[in-house]
């Protein structure tokens, strides 16, 4: 068969589209992907090893994941009458979360700049996307938000609680007019739950259409990729038709609910990263040239004054250090780039190498 006509056989905006591009970190300091930097001490690696060598490979997970399912409830304070489901990390429930919308739905909406697979697998699904621009600040344009949704009546808004890739949490009061000016289902991403400290959990018996997504990604578990979506029976029950049946393996299983029972580990780890934290911020907000925003996550945007974005991407990584370049991806990020909070000797390097580049500029 010709080249050409296996072309055919695709959709075009798979044809159209590029793959979502993960850079080799092989050898750097790795500050681009906002992971806890910290690994587990050896005394629990043995126990968690353990614990997996008494899995039974030969079958099949628990599809219900029940006892990671009630270890998760517990730990995230999960309200009793609200439902639960899992996914192979956030990404696997927003896809299905598209894959779920009807031809009555009016496509997907969400402010931007924000996490990218929000529009990325909304196209690929051949959605409708309407990327609404946070205003200079990052904060929700609240009179072009209701003017979108009363447009396009979306079926779908994604809200990113604080926001990837400019780390701030939309006013609570903004979420909630959003709520209520929707008729279709409003996801609040609370991925960086664990920094921000903020959740809108508790508003769910108030409102069916909200969902609250979660994942112990940030919190140290980005290698298991296990993703929650937390909401209404109702809605859940429909999306529970899409997933596909044991997506969650037995370790991963096995895994979440090991660490569940020794959760103050990666809790004193994200005590270490706040504390780095607000060192990080003060050091880079010092540096000449240098505009840093303040986060509720576990990274900052910056912005580089009097040379490019991809400049300075370019001489960190030749230095060792790995961050990501938002320089081209949505103009309010011009000469932008985002930094993962490390260790406190990871993030001093980053500081000195700055200072260099900055210096040499």
């Amino acid at each position: 068969m010709k080249e050409e006509a296996l072309r055919r056989l695709f959709k075009p905006a798979v044809i159209n589209a590029n793959a979502y591009q993960v850079p080799d970190s092989t050898g750097l300091v790795k500050l681009d992907a906002m992971e806890n930097p910290y690994t587990w001490p050896d005394e629990l690696k043995q126990d968690w090893l353990q614990c997996l060598h008494d899995s039974d490979l030969n079958r099949y997970p628990d599809a219900a994941a029940r006892a990671m399912h009630a270890d998760l409830r517990e730990l995230f304070a999960v309200p009793a009458n609200a439902a639960m489901m899992f996914g192979n990390g956030s990404d696997e429930l927003i896809q299905i979360l598209l894959m779920a919308l009807g031809p009555a739905a009016g496509g997907v909406l969400a402010p931007e700049p924000t996490f990218v697979m929000y529009r990325h697998l909304s196209e690929l699904l051949g959605l409708e996307f309407t990327g609404v621009p946070l205003q200079a600040d990052f904060s929700l344009d609240m009179p072009a938000m209701r003017q979108a949704i009363e447009q396009h009546q979306p079926g779908i808004i994604f809200l990113a609680w604080p926001n990837n890739p400019t780390g701030n949490c939309f006013a609570e009061d903004d979420v909630v007019e959003i709520l209520e000016a929707s008729d279709g289902l409003v996801v609040v991403d609370e991925a960086y739950h664990a920094f921000a400290g903020k959740t809108m959990l508790h508003a769910l018996a108030q409102y069916p259409n909200l969902l609250v997504m979660r994942t112990l990604s940030k919190l140290g578990l980005a290698g298991l990729r296990l993703g929650s979506l937390i909401g209404a029976g109702s809605v859940i029950s429909q999306l529970e038709k899409i997933r596909l049946p044991y997506n969650i393996g037995t370790l991963n299983q096995a895994s979440v609910s090991f660490i569940c029972q020794h959760i103050d580990v990666l809790q004193s780890q994200a005590e270490k990263i706040l504390t780095q934290r607000a060192s990080l911020y003060s050091a880079l907000s010092s540096l000449p040239g240098v505009e840093t925003w303040p986060t509720e996550a576990n990274f900052f945007l910056f912005r580089v004054k009097g040379m490019t974005a991809a400049t300075v991407h370019s001489n960190l990584r030749e230095r060792g250090i790995l961050i990501k370049n938002l320089g081209a991806a949505h103009p309010l990020l011009q000469d932008c780039l985002r930094v993962t909070v490390g260790t406190t000797e990871e993030n001093e390097a980053l500081v000195h190498s700055m200072q260099q580049i900055i210096n040499a500029g």
